[in-house]
């Protein structure tokens, strides 16, 4: 353990002479017990290796993480037709062929669901039904999901919103901006051990020799979802931004990951960026290249007194960019309530207020706080991946329902903001 500090100087102990690491000027003599910056080192070394422990067991090094099955009723659900049509599909021997299993359920692979939309939206009276993407005259929309204060959910709905439209139809493409990788990890990735030779957006944007970002994305078991992966690298962009700055660098920071998105856009309709908890130089990198912007919220007084913070910072921040040329104009603003308790007064009290000042801004839709979220994270996965036999009926429901009300209400606005206010 560390001892703090004593106030005083300790005389038999300041004979630090010859010692690389002591800092002059400073009262590290008043201190005695562990090194910090060894201690943390361990602990780190330790818990690294028993999260490759744990992935290793869930997943062998053999192995990579795939997507479960979709029951008939699912794929009917997401699809807006009647089970009894796709059982009428595949007695026809039209689409793809579906596993069967026991009493003939049929199960779909994100694959088959993707296989089932294109072939009927050939068939389709209005375009878009069963293929909900961009046209040609569409631009690609590029969602940031960005809170200033850690705990507000922001990797969970991001990771959610990304699954979701993929399995909607939309092509996505996920990318982690924080270096904590969370969203990564929950799609297969452990930066320390797969990504030892860089591989984050850091690499297509840094001042020195940068790749084409092609060269950093990678596939999901997720038919249709695409992930730019992030570690500690991206810390750099922060440390190396400065420094550009100063030597008046061509293409300033602000531009910089809008310049790598526009080199792939054509492949996707939409970009998911889970950004940082922090107002950095790569976040405001990320919100320049936005098209739209999401602001998690827990509806606590501490989270909502943090938010403020962060929009007063952003603000000033963003004016600065504006002036220096950054595109500022987006399609859509919205804060979306996160881990909401409507039986707590408190909490709807904040629900209310937040309603009172940013009016439409404010999703209708929330995002509850569920065991069935938090217990499926503990595996690394979201609720669209788990089994729904794993948890107590109504609880699965409950969350998957809120879950599934909040991106609808996302992807109308992206419709919107593509001239489809109906949703096509």
């Amino acid at each position: 353990m560390i001892d703090g500090a004593t106030g005083q100087p300790d005389a038999d102990n300041s004979g630090t002479a010859g010692d690389p690491t002591t800092l002059p000027h400073t009262d590290r003599d008043s201190k005695s017990g562990e090194r910090i910056d060894l201690v943390v080192g361990q602990h780190a070394a330790a818990l690294s290796a028993q999260l490759q422990e744990h992935r290793a067991r869930l997943f062998p090094p053999t192995a990579s993480k795939e997507l479960r099955k979709f029951t008939s009723g699912e794929v009917a659900d997401l699809l807006g037709v009647k089970d009894a049509y796709l059982r009428k599909l595949h007695i026809d021997g039209r689409g793809p062929d579906p596993e069967v299993r026991t009493a003939g359920r049929r199960y779909y692979s994100a694959a088959e669901i993707r296989e089932l939309r294109v072939m009927l939206e050939e068939g389709a009276k209005t375009p878009g039904t069963y293929l909900p993407g961009r046209r040609d005259s569409d631009h690609c929309q590029v969602i940031c999901v960005i809170n200033f204060k850690g705990g507000s959910a922001k990797t969970t709905t991001s990771a959610h919103l990304a699954q979701k439209m993929a399995l909607d139809g939309y092509r996505v493409l996920a990318v982690d901006l924080d270096p904590q990788a969370s969203l990564s990890a929950l799609h297969g990735f452990q930066p320390e051990f797969d990504l030892l030779d860089g591989g984050t957006l850091y690499d297509a944007i840094r001042y020195d020799d940068p790749v084409p970002i092609r060269d950093v994305i990678r596939p999901t078991y997720f038919d249709g979802l695409d992930i730019i992966p992030g570690n500690l690298d991206l810390m750099d962009f922060e440390h190396d931004t400065p420094a550009a700055i100063v030597r008046r660098e061509e293409n300033p920071f602000f531009t910089r990951i809008a310049a790598a998105l526009s080199e792939v856009e054509a492949d996707y309709d939409v970009v998911i960026i889970d950004c940082p908890p922090q107002l950095g130089f790569i976040s405001m990198a990320a919100l320049s290249a936005a098209t739209a912007v999401l602001v998690t919220i827990h509806p606590q007084m501490l989270d909502v007194m943090s938010m403020c913070q962060f929009l007063l910072m952003t603000s000033n921040l963003l004016g600065v960019v504006a002036e220096a040329g950054g595109n500022m104009n987006y399609d859509w603003l919205r804060y979306l309530v996160t881990r909401y308790e409507p039986g707590d007064g408190p909490q709807n009290q904040m629900v209310g207020f937040m309603r009172s000042i940013f009016g439409d801004h404010v999703l209708n839709n929330t995002v509850l706080k569920s065991t069935a979220i938090s217990d499926a994270g503990i595996t690394k996965q979201t609720l669209y991946e788990v089994e729904r036999a794993q948890f107590t009926r109504t609880t699965y429901e409950r969350a998957r329902e809120s879950l599934d009300a909040v991106n609808s209400e996302i992807e109308s606005l992206v419709q919107a903001a593509w001239g489809r206010p109906t949703g096509h």
